[in-house]
């Protein structure tokens, strides 16, 4: 007799597969998001131009001022917006693994307390007065006081384990409130100290040099290629030290490693666009609610959703909502942040599914 053919039955996707294909659906999401957001930063500004005349200047520029506004700089805010937010949103999904502490800042290391120390020094003592300048220095800094708090914290622990989560924390947060302080002193003391450095430590985007972007590039790339090296390590130190040695895993290096990354993301960031709070904060800890707590898909998601962010900040708040509140002024994007910032964080911490995380 002949027998009846096979039937192929199809199989339900498993349970590992449902969360890889939600990560990539939400990693697809947030593609779409960014392309938005930079869209949005090319074809709004402080001018309302037409969206034919932002096209001919992308695609036929004549030279203008008009299209020079776009060509130049709206395309160089874009690309300096897309490399800070990346830079900020993989900082603090690094140190918020490396503390263990979803509601961790780039700033615990230190980075933005030293960056702002050495601009008010340059300005206070060796008379720095333009925005390139500030460059050099502010990258200085926070290499710096990293440096500073990484050491401070591994004083007294042998073994080459490096500093615990709970020393860098304590650590970062003491030196960056002195420094803060100083700065602080300093500026209030000297009022054209104070005059000179205010833009930049108010945290912004607009009226950089040309060449800012590439100036911070390749220390953006570094960062994140030692990033991309210390994901799948961060998910074994994540299930404690010693659980992360019994398979191999060398914790201080790889320690190092983030803390490395970091310095390079924060200070590279904060050297360009000054402090701008809350993106390294906010962006790791909302991403948790899609890609659960596997630091890979933590540091790829933040890498593309907090550029958005800063994009749609400094577009649509600063530069929009700005004009509204402070005629015919604008407002900083580091001025801005915090207020979106806060009432998000707020209710990201209140949530009950991220209280988990």
């Amino acid at each position: 007799m002949a027998q009846a053919p096979a039937t192929t039955v199809a199989r339900p996707p498993t349970p590992a597969a449902r969360p890889a294909r939600r990560r990539l659906l939400g990693l697809g999401a947030a593609v779409a998001v960014l392309l938005t957001a930079v869209v949005l930063s090319i074809a709004l500004g402080s001018a309302m131009l037409p969206p034919d005349v932002v096209w001919q200047a992308l695609t036929a520029s004549d030279g203008s001022a008009t299209h020079a506004t776009v060509a130049d700089a709206r395309v160089d805010r874009t690309v300096l917006g897309l490399l800070v937010g990346a830079s900020l949103g993989v900082a603090g999904a690094l140190i918020q693994a490396l503390t263990r502490n979803p509601l961790a800042d780039p700033g615990v290391l230190g980075v933005n307390a030293g960056a702002g120390f050495a601009v008010t020094l340059g300005v206070a003592v060796l008379g720095v007065t333009r925005i390139e300048q500030y460059l050099p220095l502010a990258f200085a800094g926070a290499v710096a006081g990293a440096a500073v708090v990484f050491l401070a914290a591994s004083g007294g622990r042998g073994g080459g384990r490096g500093p615990s989560p709970v020393r860098l924390t304590l650590v970062g947060v003491a030196f960056t409130a002195v420094l803060s302080g100083i700065s602080e002193t300093l500026a209030l003391t000297d009022t054209e100290t104070f005059d000179r450095m205010r833009f930049w430590g108010a945290g912004t985007l607009a009226d950089r040099p040309g060449d800012t972007a590439a100036a911070i590039a390749p220390f953006v790339v570094a960062g994140l290629v030692v990033a991309v090296c210390c994901a799948r390590p961060l998910n074994a130190i994540a299930l404690g030290d010693d659980a992360a040695r019994a398979v191999g895993l060398r914790v201080g290096a790889t320690r190092s490693g983030v803390v490395v990354a970091v310095t390079l993301l924060c200070g590279a960031a904060t050297a360009a666009a000054g402090p701008l709070l809350f993106v390294g904060l906010m962006v790791p800890h909302a991403v948790r609610w899609l890609t659960g707590p596997d630091w890979r898909w933590i540091l790829a998601h933040s890498a593309v959703l907090a550029p958005a962010v800063v994009l749609v900040a400094d577009v649509l708040v600063a530069d929009v909502l700005g004009r509204l509140v402070v005629v015919p002024a604008e407002l900083p994007v580091g001025v801005m942040m915090p207020l979106i910032g806060a009432p998000v964080l707020i209710w990201l911490v209140r949530a009950r599914r991220a209280a988990a995380l």
